[in-house]
């Protein structure tokens, strides 16, 4: 099997340098294992957070800073699946996952987005996340049109003519 990764060649001139780089793939499968492990520390986290918020007076009713506090327990959870999918993805393929890191990344921001408490926060931190949005935002939009455009079989019959 070729070697996926050739940044990181397990056999090199230097022993030491093919060590630490066996050593590097090593890593990267226990991260993917620990965000394995994240992942469903998360879920029970959502669900017994789920669980208290429907048991505490008024009984079965959620207000609607219960519902901020769930969402962005849940979206923590889907944030850590994306990043585990950056991981297997990393493992996988000689290929940087760019559009799935900028989509973790923006939906990260989003996370922030949702829960935050717009009377606590200063107006250039509200500018400044939407300046991170937008510079996220366009790069993906720009791989995405990128990807649909080389799919689009209208395009690739314009270019054989």
């Amino acid at each position: 099997m070729k070697d996926m990764h050739d940044e990181l060649p397990t056999t090199h001139d230097d022993p030491l340098v093919g060590l630490l780089h066996r050593l590097i793939k090593i890593a990267v499968k226990v991260l993917a294992v620990l965000m394995v492990a994240a992942i469903f520390w998360g879920v029970a986290d959502v669900a017994f957070l789920f669980y208290n918020k429907l048991m505490k007076p008024p009984f079965m009713m959620l207000s609607v800073s219960d519902l901020f506090v769930l969402f962005g327990a849940f979206l923590v959870v889907l944030i850590a699946i994306e990043i585990f999918q950056n991981i297997t993805l990393y493992l996988s393929t000689n290929v940087v996952p760019v559009k799935l890191v900028l989509a973790t990344a923006l939906m990260a921001v989003a996370r922030k987005v949702i829960v935050f408490d717009y009377d606590k926060l200063e107006p250039m931190y509200i500018v400044a996340t939407g300046v991170v949005i937008i510079s996220l935002g366009i790069p993906y939009w720009l791989l995405s049109r990128d990807s649909s455009e080389s799919r689009d079989p209208c395009r690739a019959d314009e270019g054989s003519q």
